[in-house]
């Protein structure tokens, strides 16, 4: 019987990198079509819809901070200064670690990194997220 992924376990790996270590919560794994309408004249029972560009928005990535901030710290240091498109891999995992299914995303490259906001007077968990643009998903490797 096949092991089904869990939301709660997946990785995130970058070519020429490594991983960043597991994150708690992945958003934007999405592709979508623009639609283009045609209205012809003299057919009014429809509008012809023609299929546009694909669009794909930013992965956002959260997590709490653990000791696999270090591995993200080293990656923010080692592309400061330039945008580095790279392979990116989120790669859900089943209970027992292995891998269940993965998404390649094409040319994927640093937008934003986000750390914890550190106040004394709360008690919640200090995050940080990641936010990677790419240019759509590659297949299997």
């Amino acid at each position: 019987m096949a092991e089904h992924g869990l939301t709660l376990r997946f990785k995130v790996i970058i070519d020429g990198y490594g991983s960043l270590g597991n994150f708690g919560k992945c958003e934007g794994l999405t592709m979508e079509y623009s639609v283009h309408e045609y209205k012809e004249g003299g057919q009014n029972g429809f509008v012809h819809k023609f299929p546009g560009r694909a669009s794909y928005p930013n992965i956002k990535l959260t997590r709490p901070i653990d000791s696999d901030s270090a591995l993200v710290a080293g990656w923010l240091a080692s592309i400061q200064g330039a945008v580095q498109r790279q392979t990116a891999q989120i790669a859900i995992l089943d209970a027992d670690g292995a891998v269940v299914t993965a998404w390649n995303l094409a040319d994927a490259y640093l937008v934003k990194w986000s750390g914890p906001t550190l106040d004394v007077g709360s008690n919640s968990v200090a995050m940080e997220t990641l936010e990677l643009a790419h240019n759509g998903f590659l297949g299997p490797r």
